[in-house]
């Protein structure tokens, strides 16, 4: 072994020492893991020559470090094992660094042309911080683990007006944010390729399996309908989702929990009722047969970590209650429940227990949210290969549309701008005071879209959101809309508004106008 390896602390599971000899006396791992502070999800750092670091282990158990969330800890570890490596190359340890190691690190990450994998300033910035946190928790009083922090800092005015520390290498190149846009119509034929499996005639291919189509369409409208980040929308329970009602409208609305939100508040999502019927579908269909056949194969006998849960409290902060298969009861607020806890959560079925968990995976289990990012991979390639046969090696002229789990709730935001201001500036018929009125009462849509997609800041939905339209002016590009209908916007009639803003603004990804695809009606 020639480099760092990171190994992440399971779930405990039994010891099978009987059957592999050399786990023999190792039966009491778990209790061995507690008495040190090592959780499941923690991570554990192996040197090339096979030790483990006792100080990076402290430092993965702090309370830094355990703050973060699930994916900012995998990002962290991988940063680090970057510069763990490239000073293993130089016959130093991590507490050995110099200024001059940052530095010459940054210089081959982001300049060297010895590099064939250089990144650009948002991703060293990333692996800046993950440095940074590091070596000021080691540096910090009472720890002290090195003479000298080598990672140089300076401090300058937060947003808020308080004092922060930056550290001086900071790229000045980064972009606000990795994001790009797919119009609605191109987003349709995504879907219908990427997911449901169609061909250019319209149809199912041939040998389309399709056998979680029902879930992952479900999942993805839930993502552009309301623009929910991935582990807000994949952390619903099966009763946090709205339900379609007789004199339903286009929307209903659903609450988040704190807990699964970036900003640990809670807040509400809007979700089309198509998007709605989309999930009962998936929950009727094809969760509901994992679940039975989950059931009858006892699956979930074998899962050590079931909370049954007996009572959900009604009013503004409703409370989980649940039991344990050792007979241990417990409460929490359900806002407060984060994933991984949302993830034990089960209830009586009519054939026995079943996940509150909405989304689950081929064997009834509860889905990761990490592995949809495999769904949208599946689904870009799926699109490349049936759009773009040839593989052409420039991007800019690829057929294919490529969607990210984030790039549902940027397209999101550009679509929800986009029709506020058309119902504020045309539907409505407003005059400038009327409008200026208007957005007095109601709020301008810009200030809209941020609530919708719950940032704190104005200038995140801004600058990164909305990046390519904040320059332009909406009014001018809406002149061309067709008239809305009386109940309900046409989604044909606004194809040509996000043409027309993909030719005019960078990052938005729309269908080539010679690109000859048979469209799936659209209701």
């Amino acid at each position: 072994m020639s480099k760092w390896r990171v190994f992440w602390v399971p779930k405990w599971t039994p010891i099978a020492s009987p059957r592999v000899p050399v786990l023999a006396g190792w039966a009491d791992l778990a209790e061995r893991e507690a008495s040190t502070g090592i959780r499941p999800g923690d991570p554990i750092l192996l040197a090339p020559d096979y030790r483990v670091d006792e100080l990076l282990s402290l430092y993965t158990r702090s309370s830094p470090f355990r703050g973060y969330t699930k994916e900012t800890k995998r990002n962290y570890i991988t940063d680090l094992c970057l510069f763990l490596n490239f000073l293993w190359l130089r016959g130093k340890i991590w507490t050995q660094a110099v200024e001059s190691d940052v530095d010459d690190f940054q210089f081959w990450r982001q300049a060297s042309p010895d590099n064939p994998m250089r990144v650009g300033g948002s991703k060293w910035n990333r692996e800046l911080a993950a440095l940074m946190n590091l070596y000021t928790w080691a540096a910090k009083p009472g720890n002290e683990f090195l003479p000298r922090n080598p990672v140089p800092l300076h401090r300058v005015v937060g947003r808020h007006g308080q004092i922060v520390e930056v550290p001086n290498g900071k790229a000045k190149d980064a972009r606000a944010s990795n994001v790009h846009w797919l119009t609605p119509r191109t987003f349709r034929l995504w879907g219908d390729i990427g997911l449901r499996g169609y061909g250019l005639d319209g149809l199912p291919s041939p040998g389309w399996a399709g056998r979680l189509e029902s879930r992952n369409v479900a999942f993805v409208g839930l993502l552009t309908s309301s623009g929910v980040r991935r582990l807000e929308g994949a952390s619903l329970l099966t009763f946090e989702v709205p339900s379609l009602q007789l004199e339903g409208g286009r929307y209903y609305t659903g609450r988040l929990a704190a807990a699964v939100t970036r900003s640990k508040k809670a807040r509400t999502y809007y979700v089309e009722a198509q998007v709605v019927g989309d999930i009962e579908s998936y929950v009727e269909s094809s969760r509901a047969d994992a679940i039975r056949t989950a059931q009858v194969q006892g699956r979930y006998d074998s899962v050590r970590d079931i909370r049954l849960v007996t009572r959900v409290s009604q009013g503004p902060k409703p409370t989980v209650y649940w039991c344990n298969r050792r007979g241990v009861t417990g409460r929490i607020a359900l806002t407060e429940a984060t994933a991984d806890e949302r993830m034990t959560w089960y209830t009586d079925g009519p054939a026995g227990v079943e996940p509150l968990w909405l989304w689950l995976n081929e064997m009834g289990l509860p889905f990761q949210p990490h592995s949809w990012n495999n769904v949208f991979t599946a689904a870009n390639q799926r699109c490349r290969a049936v759009l773009d046969p040839e593989h052409r090696l420039d991007p800019h002229r690829s057929r294919a549309p490529y969607a990210t789990p984030h790039s549902c709730r940027h397209s999101f935001a550009l679509y929800m701008l986009v029709i506020l201001h058309h119902l504020m500036d045309q539907r409505f018929g407003l005059s400038p005071e009327e409008r200026r009125d208007y957005r007095l009462l109601y709020g301008d849509p810009w200030r809209m879209v941020q609530d919708l997609l719950g940032h704190a800041f104005l200038e995140t939905t801004r600058e990164r959101y909305l990046a390519p339209v904040a320059d332009l002016q909406l009014r001018s590009l809406l002149t061309t809309v067709p008239p809305f209908g009386e109940n309900a916007v046409s989604a044909r009639g606004m194809d040509e508004v996000f043409a027309r803003l993909a030719r005019e603004a960078e990052g938005i990804q729309d269908i080539d106008a010679k690109l000859q695809v048979t469209p799936r009606a659209v209701g």
